[in-house]
């Protein structure tokens, strides 16, 4: 017989505030000196671009995210 689902059940994707453990600094990343990811690299051009500032495609993943946390702030996508 399968069991159904709680409907009720807490959902962590609809928490407003998922968790201190789904936000880690870039610098604590096991993979943050990996090249950026092609979804970080897309983002960031598009921040540099609304900036009017470079886009370093030789970004790790770590500096990538913090990179794109700057440019968030200077365009006002982070708010």
């Amino acid at each position: 017989m399968a069991k159904q689902a709680d409907q009720h059940a807490h959902n962590p994707k609809t928490d407003p505030e998922p968790g201190s453990n789904t936000i880690k600094d870039p610098d604590d990343w096991t993979t943050g000196d990996q090249p950026m990811t092609g979804a970080q690299a897309s983002y960031l051009k598009t921040l540099s671009e609304e900036a009017g500032e470079e886009f370093d495609e030789t970004l790790s993943k770590g500096d990538a995210s913090k990179r794109i946390d700057e440019l968030q702030e200077k365009t006002g996508r982070g708010t």
